[in-house]
C-alpha cells in the first residue's frame, strides 16, 4: 500500500502530457518537469504515415513546417520502414519515429491519435491509416475490398492524378510537396526538405558529384554508363578536378567500371555504408548531377545546386528551390513511368554530354555568385525550374 502511495506521489511531479516527455530518459532540456519553461502540452497527437520510396519519405519532410504552423505544440509521430528511418533522425519537427514491424504493431494498438495523416497510396499504409485509433484521418486509406481510397475531400485531386496519365503527365504543373500538403489539409508555402548530416565525411570538398544510380524498380531513371562517362569527361575538362561518384550498393559495379575507364577523373565514395554516410558524401559537393532518385532528394535537402535529368518520370513534380536545372530527355514518349523500354533509343541514352556539362557550369556560376540559375532553353531541350 505504501509503495502505491509513493508511486502516485512521484507521478504527480511529471508532466507526461508534454511533447518532450518520454518516460525513459531526460528530455532534451534535461531539467525537472515541475516549473519547466519548455513545457509544451502535446496537442494534437499526430501520426504521419510514409512508408515507401525513400526519396518520397525525404520529400515529405517538406510537409512538417506546414503542420507546425498549424499546430505548434503537436506531438508528431512518423511511421516508416526501418530502411528510411535514418533519413528522419535528428529532425527537430519529429517527436517520435516508429519503425514498421512487430513492435510497431504492438505499440499502435495502444496509442491513440487526434489526427492520422497518410501520405502513401499503398494497401499497407492505407490499412494502417484506417485501423489506428484516431479521431480524424486524412490522406489515403483502403476500403473493405482492398481498393485505395481518399479519406478526405482535399485528397481527391492527388488521388485523381494517380488514376489519369493525361492529368499526371501533361495536365499537372504543381510540385509533389504542394499536392501532398493540399491532400493532407495544410497550406504549402514552398517549405524545404530537411536532412541532418550527423557526421561529416572525410575528404576534400568537390565542385561536382555525380549520382550514378537509382532504385532497382525504375532502372531507366539513371543515365546509361556511356552517357555518364561522356558527361564526366566534359565536366572535368571544365572544372579541372575529379568528379565525386555517388550512389548506393547497387552501383558498386558501375563505379568500379567508371573508375577503371576514367582513372583520376573520378573519386569513388563508399556506397555500402548506409544512408547517413551517403548523405555525408553528397554534402561534400557544390553541384550534384542526378536522375530522379533518392540521391536527388538528398542533394535538394542539403541545399546543393542540382542538375536533374528526367526521362520516365514527371519533372514538374520536383521543386529544385531555385537551385538547379532540369534536363529532359528529347523523346516523344516521356514521361511514361514504365520500368522497361521498347524504344530504339531509350530516354536514358539520348542526353548529350555537353548539355549536362553546360548545366553544371551554370549551376557552379550561380552558386559562386549567390544568384539563382537563369532559365536556359535550346531546341527541344528545356531547363531551369
Amino acid at each position: 500500500m505504501a509503495g502505491d502511495v509513493v508511486s502516485i506521489m512521484c507521478m504527480d511531479s511529471y508532466r507526461t502530457d508534454c511533447r518532450h516527455f518520454t518516460g525513459y530518459r531526460p528530455c532534451q532540456f534535461g531539467g525537472a518537469c515541475q516549473g519547466c519553461e519548455h513545457f509544451a502540452q502535446a496537442s494534437p497527437d499526430i501520426l504521419l504515415i510514409n512508408l515507401d520510396a525513400m526519396g518520397d519519405v525525404l520529400r515529405t519532410t517538406a510537409l512538417l513546417p506546414a503542420i507546425r504552423r498549424r499546430h505548434p505544440d503537436a506531438r508528431i509521430s512518423w511511421l516508416t520502414r526501418s530502411r528510411a528511418a535514418p533519413l528522419l533522425r535528428g529532425n527537430p519537427n519529429i517527436d517520435r519515429i516508429i519503425e514498421l514491424g512487430v513492435e510497431a504493431d504492438i505499440l499502435l494498438r495502444t496509442l491513440s491519435f487526434d489526427l492520422v495523416l497518410n501520405a502513401d497510396k499503398s494497401m499497407v499504409a492505407g490499412a494502417l491509416a484506417v485501423s489506428v485509433d484516431a479521431r480524424e484521418r486524412r490522406g489515403f486509406g483502403v476500403d473493405g475490398g482492398g481498393a485505395i481510397v481518399p479519406l478526405n475531400p482535399e485528397a481527391e485531386h492527388l488521388y485523381a492524378l494517380g488514376l489519369s496519365d493525361e492529368l499526371k503527365f501533361r495536365g499537372n504543373q504543381r510540385t509533389a510537396p504542394d499536392l501532398l500538403a493540399e491532400a493532407l489539409g495544410f497550406h504549402h508555402e514552398r517549405d524545404a526538405y530537411s536532412l541532418r548530416v550527423r557526421q561529416p565525411a572525410a575528404g576534400h570538398s568537390r565542385q561536382v558529384g555525380f549520382n550514378t544510380g537509382c532504385g532497382t524498380k525504375w532502372p531507366l531513371k539513371k543515365l546509361s554508363l556511356a552517357g555518364t562517362e561522356a558527361a564526366i569527361r566534359y565536366i572535368v575538362a571544365d572544372t579541372e578536378e575529379p568528379v565525386l561518384l555517388l550512389g548506393g550498393p547497387e552501383d558498386q559495379a558501375d563505379h568500379a567500371l567508371l573508375s577503371e575507364r576514367l582513372g583520376g577523373l573520378v573519386e569513388t565514395t563508399p556506397v555500402d555504408q548506409g544512408l547517413e554516410v551517403g548523405a555525408a558524401q553528397v554534402d561534400r559537393c557544390d553541384v550534384v548531377v542526378t536522375g530522379d532518385s533518392l540521391g536527388m532528394h538528398m542533394a535538394i535537402a542539403l541545399e546543393k545546386h542540382v542538375v536533374a535529368w528526367f526521362g520516365p518520370t514527371s519533372p514538374q513534380e520536383i521543386d529544385l528551390y531555385d537551385r538547379g536545372i532540369k534536363l529532359l530527355a528529347d523523346v516523344g514518349c516521356a514521361p511514361c513511368w514504365k520500368p522497361e523500354c521498347d524504344q530504339r533509343l531509350p530516354c536514358n541514352t539520348v542526353l548529350p554530354a555537353d548539355l549536362i556539362g553546360r548545366a553544371v557550369s551554370d549551376c557552379l556560376a550561380a552558386r559562386k555568385s549567390g544568384s539563382s540559375v537563369d532559365e536556359v532553353r535550346g531546341g527541344s531541350w528545356w531547363s531551369g525550374v
